[in-house]
């Protein structure tokens, strides 16, 4: 006796409608990896194969499954691609309504392949209590055990990278901008004693505590030095730092120098050239 479920369409999209109710309910569950992992490695390939071959004999059982993993593996970054190149960003909620209008279209057209062929003709997932039948011949058998600890092997390897992450490589983030918050509004032109501002700004990422301080130096020359508080992991400073040039030349170097606590040499240099009249 054969139990069948149909294409499983249904069954992929309700799962699809459970995960959206977690991401809003439940923002920080683990139910959200639970349902994520078939969801991003399982069904925008499914529901491919599923529009592209509708037929029963079109490939076989063992393929699909194999072939499901490959195209999600090769859908969703050219998902990411897509919204990387239109105006919205790449987040988990434009990720997440982007992979279900996939699903939801290619689960439509499939849905339409479907009902112009006869029931015999269309696949469906069947299911036959008792021992599982690995295929007619060893090699099949083999193939489909491989299968098997393949996809269970990736499955959990990528559990445990979701669930103990690794810390990242320790660094600091040392930026500039103009007096208006602009990347691009520094100043050019000075006149000799006039003072120029910009705004720096220090992001510790370093896993620990620690300490700065910023020197100015125009030309090479040591101007001034601030002395910036203790940044805490993830803790961010941001202040505005003024210099004033006593030469009158063009094309002078002001350059401002991150210190680490401790240690003699520089970590990060920031710098621009000015104008001095």
């Amino acid at each position: 006796m054969k139990l069948s479920i149909g294409s499983g369409l249904f069954l992929l999209n309700l799962l699809i409608i459970v995960l959206i109710a977690a991401v809003v309910l439940f923002p920080s569950s683990i139910i959200r990896i639970i349902l994520g992992l078939p969801f991003v490695l399982f069904a925008p390939g499914y529901v491919l194969l599923a529009a592209l071959f509708a037929k029963k004999n079109s490939i076989s059982g063992v393929e699909r499954v194999a072939l499901s993993f490959g195209l999600s593996i090769a859908v969703v970054p050219l998902i990411g691609l897509f919204l990387n190149s239109v105006p919205w960003e790449i987040t988990l909620e434009s990720m997440l309504y982007s992979i279900t209008s996939f699903v939801l279209v290619m689960s439509v057209i499939a849905w339409f392949k479907r009902k112009r062929l006869s029931k015999e003709e269309r696949f469906d997932i069947e299911f036959q209590p008792g021992l599982p039948k690995w295929g007619t011949g060893r090699w099949d058998m083999a193939l489909s055990i491989i299968l098997v600890f393949a996809i269970l092997g990736a499955l959990g390897t990528l559990g445990y990278t979701i669930a103990t992450p690794r810390a990242g490589e320790p660094f600091t983030e040392f930026y500039m901008l103009g007096m208006g918050s602009d990347i691009a509004d520094y100043p050019r032109e000075l006149v000799m004693g006039e003072e120029g501002q910009v705004i720096l700004g220090v992001i510790n990422q370093e896993h620990e505590a620690t300490a700065y301080r910023v020197d100015v130096t125009i030309n090479d020359e040591k101007k001034s030095e601030q002395d910036l508080m203790e940044l805490e992991h993830n803790e961010k400073w941001e202040g505005e730092v003024s210099f004033v040039p006593e030469v009158v030349s063009e094309n002078q170097k002001v350059e401002f120098l991150l210190y680490k606590e401790g240690e003699t040499g520089s970590y990060s240099s920031l710098r621009i050239w000015i104008d001095v009249k």
